[in-house]
Parts: structure tokens; sequence; C-alpha cells
């Protein structure tokens, strides 16, 4: 991965562009353009105009780039499926493993967007672009260390999670390889938060979509071969994973080096900064905190339906990948959000970031709850697409019907948190994880599931709660207006 960088500190000579330079003409032109103008990736000032617009122009690129987050664990669920409950279970607890590796991307993903959505704002792209350096020197002090622990000890990760025998000889090597390079993952979440906090939400969208397009053309290849390539398996799928991975990463570096995106990154821009690097990781770390609070709280939750054995653990499995590939796209309205409070922010204009957040929680309460209704009535049709086995369809069926009656609060809850990360206050959102998830989710679902005797459907029932208490706290403490004030 070192070699991914090194390409980074070539051809740097290239003239930086201004702010007033990147802004392009359609800034002027009607609404009805906004969203053709979102996945071409036109430029625009997104701290004046129609905010409608800034939203649309912002979001529509960020919804197809994060359900291309989803995609990659979808496309690997599909093929993994046809290989048994066994492999599906080792698929599903490497993910609730890779959740870690995404809490530690998503950290410095949220700080480098908030970094340099702020910096944008003030027009200072000098400051973004050293923010953006010493974010990727952090990445690899802190990925290098964590894929080498997980090469070495992938079974004893699987023992720890609750897998079988049989669960741990099929999925220790996906185990390895995907976590052994989770520099790729790091560094795509992070590279395209530096897009989304640039106002490139478009390079983003690309990255992903080229990333997502190598997985789905190697996996099935992979897995089960193709003329002179054996089969692989359960490896096969993490093979073709970090290998499109890996390529979106060059992509991004291309980007940020050829003057495509709106910062241009120079080699100057990686040497240590100190006094840079300890005001990013004072927003990093509690971002990091945050989510692995909500993380750890999801991996608690999968070793409790571990107890109910394989075909509850791939069940859970499917109806969690199912209902994350529809919510990303939501994340992508809220990563909208975030982008314009934090340039919002940095124009010294905090009225219009607030009614940019109103206007894109309107946005996903509407867009989730008919999701909802969708998935209550269509719940047994879709789990049949990834599974035949009916007690795994039963399972599935039931978390996907209890966690989509409270989607709705999921938008509320999605939109404000990534608003507070967008504004640097990373720190509000990690008690509202910890209070939400620790304090109310797993105390719920072992109570539910036990001593009251609902088993699996109790602990989907404490996770609908806990989402709708995080959507309303969240509420409560953005109306505050804390965030206003933040400094980053």
């Amino acid at each position: 991965m070192f070699a991914l960088l090194s390409v980074a500190s070539s051809t740097f000579d290239k003239p930086e562009p201004s702010i007033s330079d990147s802004i392009d003409s359609a800034q002027e032109r009607s609404l009805g353009t906004a969203i053709l103008d979102g996945l071409k990736g036109v430029r625009q000032d997104y701290t004046k105009g129609s905010i409608w617009r800034a939203i649309i122009v912002l979001s529509v690129p960020m919804v197809i780039e994060m359900s291309m987050q989803s995609v990659f664990e979808v496309v690997d669920i599909f093929f993994v499926g046809k290989l048994g409950a066994d492999a599906v279970a080792a698929v599903g607890l490497t993910a609730s493993l890779i959740i870690l590796i995404f809490a530690v991307g998503l950290g410095f993903a949220m700080a480098a967007s908030a970094m340099v959505a702020r910096r944008i704002g003030e027009n200072d792209l000098e400051g973004a672009a050293r923010a953006t350096g010493q974010v990727v020197l952090a990445c690899l002090a802190t990925s290098v260390p964590i894929g080498l622990l997980a090469i070495l000890f992938a079974s004893d990760l699987l023992v720890l999670m609750g897998a079988g025998q049989s669960v741990i000889d099929i999925g220790s090597g996906y185990t390895a390889i995907l976590i052994g390079g989770n520099i790729t993952i790091i560094l795509l979440f992070t590279f395209n938060a530096v897009f989304r906090g640039a106002g490139d939400p478009g390079l983003a969208m690309k990255a992903l979509v080229l990333a997502n397009t190598i997985n789905i053309i190697l996996d099935p290849i992979l897995i089960f071969g193709l003329g002179p390539i054996p089969a692989m398996g359960v490896e096969g799928a993490a093979i073709a994973t970090t290998i499109g991975r890996t390529i979106g990463v060059i992509y991004q570096i291309q980007m940020l080096r050829s003057g495509k995106s709106r910062l241009v990154i120079r080699a100057r821009h990686f040497l240590y900064d100190s006094a840079l690097m300890a005001r990013l990781v004072n927003i990093a770390w509690p971002g990091v905190v945050q989510y692995l609070v909500g993380t750890a709280s999801w991996m608690a939750i999968m070793r409790m339906i571990a107890v109910f054995g394989s075909a509850s653990m791939a069940g859970y499995t499917i109806a969690i990948r199912i209902i994350l590939f529809v919510l990303l796209p939501s994340w992508g309205v809220s990563n909208a959000a975030a982008a314009m409070v934090g340039q919002s922010l940095g124009a010294r204009d905090p009225d219009r970031a607030e009614t940019a957040v109103k206007l894109c929680t309107l946005v996903d309460i509407i867009f989730l709850t008919f999701v909802g209704i969708l998935f209550w009535i269509f719940a047994a049709p879709l789990l049949g697409i990834f599974a035949s086995d009916p007690d795994v369809i039963s399972v599935g069926v039931s978390a996907i019907r209890f966690m989509s009656v409270t989607f709705p609060l999921w938008a509320v809850g999605m939109v404000t948190v990534q608003s507070f990360n967008g504004a640097g206050d990373t720190r509000t959102p990690t008690w509202i994880n910890l209070f939400a998830y620790w304090l109310i989710q797993l105390p719920l679902a072992w109570l539910l599931a036990w001593p009251l005797g609902y088993g699996e459907k109790g602990i989907f029932a404490a996770m609908a709660i806990a989402q709708a208490v995080l959507g309303i706290l969240a509420y409560i403490l953005f109306k505050r207006g804390k965030w206003r004030t933040i400094s980053v």
C-alpha cells in the first residue's frame, strides 16, 4: 500500500486551482438540472445560492457512493450464499470484525471531511491539502499493525466471535485477507471524505463505482473458478474485494494529484506537521470511539445471535446486508448535510447549515418511511433472493420487519449525527451512541432474548428501540445549537 502513496508524490508541479476558478456556471442554472449536474460532478459554491440545489448536487453522487459501499458486502453474500450456511456465517462474523476497521476509517474520514470542508468554506485550499496529507499519515500508522495482527490471528478472531470449527475452517482465510488488507478500506473511506468535504462528491462516487465493478467481475471467477483459475471459495471473495478497493484507492490518488479534484495534493503536504496532526487527532479520536461504541455493540449483538446457531447467524447477516443496502443511500443524504454544515460554518453562516440539515432530514424521513413499508410487505421474497433455507429466511424476515418499524427515526438520527460530525463536534455523537447502544440496546436485547424468552426476535426488537432512542436524543441535542460554536 505504501506503493500507492508513491504515486501521489509524483507530478506535483500543476498549479493549484482557486475556489473561484472551480465554480461552474451551473450555479445559476435551474433546479431541474441539479440531478444531472450531481451525476456529472459539476462544481459549485455550496455556501451560496439555493440550498435545495446544493443538497441535490451533493446528495446524488453521495447516494450512489454510499450505495456502492454496501454493494461489496451484498455481492459477496450473494455468491458466497451458494456455498452454504457455514460460508455465509463466516462472512457475517468477519463483517462484524470489519466494522471495527470501518470505525477507524470513518473516524479519520470524519476528521478529514470536517477540516477540509471548513477550510474550503474559508477559501483556504492550501490548508485543506495539508489536512489531507496529515490524515493519510495517520491512516498508514494505524492500518499497518492492524493488518499484521489480523493475518497472524485470523482463526482466533473467529473463535472470539463464537464461530464453530466448521466456520473457522472455511472462513479463516477470508478473515485474514480482508482484514489484512484493511489499508484499502481506510484509505477509500478517507479519500472519499476529502472529496466530499471539498465539494467533489462525483469523484468519490466514481472511485466506488470503479472498485465495485472490479469486485463484481472478479467475485464469481475467484470463488467458483474459471478456466485455469482455480475455485478459491470464500477466500476468492476476499481477494476480489481487496483488489477492487485497491484499484479504487489508486484512482483516488490519481485524481488528487492530477488537478481533477478541487484539491491538488503535493509532496510537501505529506510532511509531518505536529500542530496540525494534534488538531486532526483531537477530532478523529472521538470519531473513532463514536463508531467503536456502535460497532462493538453490533459485535455483541452478533455474539448473542451466534448462540442460536448458523441458521440464525445467516438469516441475521443477510437481513442486515439488505437493510444496509437501503440505509447507506440515506447516509449519502446525511453526508451531504455534513458537507453543507462544514462549508457553511467556514463561511460563517450557521443558519444556512441548520436549514440544510432540516431539509436533508425531511428527505430521509420520507424515503425511509416508504422503504420501511416495502420491507414489511416484501421481507420474505427479499430474503429468498439470498437464501433457500426456510429457517434462515424466517430469522431474516423477523429482523427486517422489527427494524423497519423505526426507520423514520433512524433517518432523524443519521442526519443529525452526521451534522454534528460535519461541524467537527465528534464528541456529542459519541455520548449519544454510548447511551443508545450500551445503556439501552444491549441490556434490553439480553432481557428480551433470555429472561423473557423471546429469543432472536427480542434482540431485533431491542435494536429497533435503541435506534429510535438515538434519533430522538440526537434531534434534541442538535436543536440546542452547541455545534454552531465548534472550532476546527
